[in-house]
């Protein structure tokens, strides 16, 4: 099969990269660097090929993809996985950082699941996993910008599993918890800390999650063997969460939902017109 991988120099996109390159597959791998790019492509030369790409140029991502498809082959599976974290107080965090972040983690993605989607519908065949992250089934104070990317992902593509599932193209997105990547080092932006109100919640958080880097709880090479198992699967899910810590804090998170609709649905039902009509569940 041929992979599109996105984001392959480090962390997660590698550790899927290289899983696939070791089941015999050829990937097309993308990166920012040229440096990063020989690395890759010494992985397996011959079936490792890298592409030189910033996911926020809009025309440069669906040139690739076209490209690879005229000159290389048919994309079968495409892992939409560059991004990056943004760490810092919303009310401290300046808006251009939100941009920033939403152009990479949601629009970069966007575009890659879009650029390849026509090929894959009109094969009738394919698999877009994309990487969210267990931020974009719960929050922590401190993410709101990283979390409300992940966020809009799950929205975006939980959409278009439904959109494409009558066309034998699979979407699944990935959220993972803390895995032993770059991603709270040199894959973070970080806030510089303004409002003194915010110390004896946000200081804690920030130092111990500068204390684990590198020594998360979550294996990116166990990642990426969950991700080739779903790949196999007859039924792959629409929603793939990964890590013990991802699996406890969504669980969490999505109870809290719960709770609030149980505890308020007499109200939620309170502002219906009593002879409206209901809409149809698909």
């Amino acid at each position: 099969m041929l992979f599109l991988i996105t984001g392959v120099s480090s962390g997660l996109g590698r550790a899927f990269a290289q899983r696939a390159l070791d089941a015999g597959h050829t990937v097309i791998g993308t990166a920012r660097w040229a440096d990063d790019m020989a690395a890759f492509e010494a992985l397996a030369p011959g079936r490792a090929h890298a592409r030189q790409l910033d996911v926020t140029d809009d025309d440069a991502v669906f040139s690739v993809v076209g490209e690879i498809e005229a000159q290389v082959g048919p994309i079968d599976v495409l892992i939409a996985n560059a991004g990056y974290g943004h760490e810092g107080v919303f009310e401290e965090s300046p808006l251009a950082e939100l941009r920033a972040q939403f152009a990479v983690n949601v629009f970069g993605v966007a575009a890659t699941v879009q650029a390849v989607l026509p090929f894959m519908r009109k094969r009738r065949t394919g698999h877009v996993f994309a990487v969210s992250s267990m931020g974009g089934l719960m929050t922590v104070p401190g993410l709101a910008y990283y979390c409300g990317s992940k966020y809009a992902v799950e929205g975006i593509l939980e959409t278009v599993a439904k959109e494409v599932a009558n066309f034998g193209v699979h979407v699944t997105i990935i959220e993972p918890g803390s895995f032993r990547t770059d991603w709270a080092g040199r894959s973070m932006v970080r806030t510089q800390r303004s409002i003194q109100d915010y110390d004896t919640l946000f200081e804690p958080i920030r130092a111990a999650r500068q204390a684990a880097s590198g020594n998360q709880l979550g294996n990116p090479a166990k990642a990426a063997e969950a991700v080739m198992k779903v790949l196999e699967a007859g039924k792959p899910p629409v929603h793939l969460v990964l890590g013990s810590d991802a699996l406890r804090l969504v669980t969490a998170g999505r109870s809290a939902v719960d709770k609030d609709l149980h505890e308020w649905e007499e109200l939620s039902r309170s502002t219906d017109f009593p002879d409206g009509h209901q809409i149809s569940s698909t």
